[in-house]
């Protein structure tokens, strides 16, 4: 097995995208403006806080969309709403073959939708599902890895989606990839991409939809509900923290290489091999030589490893993960779950990251000698 790693974002494309983000801003907001903390309420003829609808206008204008709504619910929460406008229950929605993100998977389900599965590194079994099925009302795609053997590209199967079902709104789960990618979905000929602030140092719950106008005024339209709204102050947190995202998830990138290169050279023992993979977040997936994984999760917490994510990649996380693999490549490689870690060095350095790793592992083998 080799896996298929999405291409990231260098330092230099990093701190290009944020210099385009602050542009963005500057022909949105005031400098006085940008400086407050952000309105509250339902506004009149807004539905929604002046500083939150301009957040929207900024996001929009990065992205290269029609429109920015800003939501309740982090990724799931974008994800749940877009779809809610899009589709009725019992509606077609083409997917990949792969297993779907639990949060998805139950989106689907609440939603009475009925699920058509084809295998996107088919050209020819998906063009076939596309012809044949006209009655399928969404194409929904996950642009990080489902499972280790992913390697569709996505751009690809967006032009041949729109080569086949021009008219066919395209949403893609861009989770993990948004400003670690080059692209994300809408920028490569989506309909919508959905993601979550919360992973890109945001403050939590905000989920981000950018996309085609029609759909998003009637989601918002749907969440006129004060409590539904994401404030003003809670929009300008987020925007702020979106600025400096590209540059500390390209640093933190720089540690993952450097991590997997130190694992397969013997700086850490007991390693049978390790790669890079898009595992959710771009990540390092460790293959013990011994079934010792849980054991040595445990054992690195006191070291001053974070043994459980927060966010995947949010404000919080500045310790590096060591953890269990995710539920969607355990689906596919249950043998894992025994020797399997996946690693995130986050804020640290790949150096720190392996010598947590060597005092785990050490004391693990020393309580079972």
């Amino acid at each position: 097995m080799k896996p298929s790693v999405l291409p990231n974002m260098t330092l230099d494309e990093a701190k290009e995208k944020q210099f385009q983000l602050v542009t963005a801003i500057a022909a949105e907001f005031r400098g006085k403006e940008f400086l407050s903390s952000g309105d509250l309420g339902v506004v009149p003829g807004l539905g929604r806080p002046e500083q939150t609808a301009k957040v929207e206008r900024v996001l929009a204008r990065f992205f290269g969309t029609e429109d920015c709504a800003l939501v309740r619910g982090a990724g799931t929460g974008a994800i749940r709403s877009l779809l809610s406008v899009l589709v009725e229950p019992g509606d077609s929605v083409l997917i990949h073959t792969s297993p779907v993100y639990t949060t998805t998977k139950e989106t689907f389900r609440m939603m009475g939708l009925s699920l058509i599965s084809a295998d996107y590194h088919v050209e020819n079994e998906l063009t076939e599902i596309l012809k044949q099925n006209r009655d399928i009302r969404v194409f929904y795609i996950q642009h990080s890895r489902q499972q280790p053997e992913d390697a569709y590209d996505l751009e690809s199967i967006l032009r041949l989606v729109r080569r086949h079902r021009p008219d066919l709104p395209i949403v893609v789960d861009d989770n993990y990839t948004t400003l670690k990618v080059p692209k994300i979905g809408v920028e490569l000929g989506a309909s919508f991409s959905c993601f979550s602030g919360f992973k890109l140092q945001g403050p939590p719950g905000i989920g981000i939809v950018v996309g085609k106008k029609e759909a998003i005024d009637t989601l918002r339209k749907r969440n006129y509900s004060g409590g539904g709204q994401v404030q003003g102050f809670e929009a300008m947190d987020l925007l702020r923290s979106l600025v400096t995202a590209p540059v500390t998830i390209a640093v933190q990138t720089e540690q993952v290489d450097r991590l997997c290169q130190g694992l397969n050279n013997g700086e850490v023992p007991l390693v049978s091999k390790a790669y890079i993979t898009n595992s959710q977040s771009k990540n390092v997936i460790l293959e013990l030589a011994e079934p010792i994984a849980p054991q040595v999760i445990a054992a690195s917490e006191k070291y001053g490893a974070a043994v459980y994510p927060v966010g995947a990649e949010s404000r919080y996380e500045v310790l590096p993960m060591i953890y269990r693999l995710s539920g969607t490549f355990l689906e596919s490689r249950p043998e894992l779950a025994h020797t399997g870690l996946r690693i995130n060095p986050m804020r640290s350095g790949a150096e720190l990251t392996m010598d947590i790793l060597r005092k785990a592992i050490t004391d693990v083998t020393k309580e079972q000698a």
